[in-house]
């Protein structure tokens, strides 16, 4: 399995495997999706296997600590300020899951987020997947605004520490 950037051919598999993973109400267009491979490729990653999209990872680099609703519809190009990656989408196959690719995907945007001294990395999950984000070390700031989808929401983020920091 190989992690890389996006590229526009990836976008069919991508929207099936949106489809599987979000709701109808929860699930970005495919037209959001496009738009998110031509504007933040550099924070949309794959996971790949035989030629195979089998997961992603993906969302704009943000000033703000938490994820706004209008992300999901018109996603901005990455700031070059310092700011937050957020995570929009991240989505594993359903038989490739249990084993450590979230992790894998989560781990490469922490490795972005410190590379390029972002504060940190931040999310919005439903009540159910808190637990699987806290074990990689993410803290649940409580509830979130957003109700995207009509869903009850919680803001996590993990802290980058910078190399100087202790």
């Amino acid at each position: 399995m190989v992690l890389r950037k996006v590229i526009m051919q990836d976008l069919d598999q991508i929207i099936a495997l949106e489809n599987i993973g979000f709701s109808p109400e929860e699930a970005a267009t495919p037209e959001a999706l496009k738009l998110r491979i031509e504007q933040i490729q550099e924070t949309f990653i794959v996971a790949e296997k035989n030629d195979e999209v089998i997961g992603y990872i993906n969302g704009p680099v943000i000033k703000e600590r938490y994820i706004s609703d209008d992300l999901f519809k018109n996603v901005p190009t990455n700031n070059s300020e310092s700011g937050y990656i957020s995570v929009l989408g991240l989505v594993v196959a359903p038989n490739y899951q249990g084993q450590g690719i979230a992790g894998r995907l989560l781990n490469y945007f922490e490795n972005l987020a410190k590379n390029q001294h972002r504060h940190g990395v931040t999310l919005t999950c439903r009540e159910s997947l808190i637990s699987f984000y806290e074990k990689y070390g993410y803290r649940n700031e409580g509830v979130s605004e957003s109700c995207h989808g009509g869903i009850k929401w919680y803001n996590l983020v993990k802290n980058i520490k910078k190399d100087n920091e202790v």
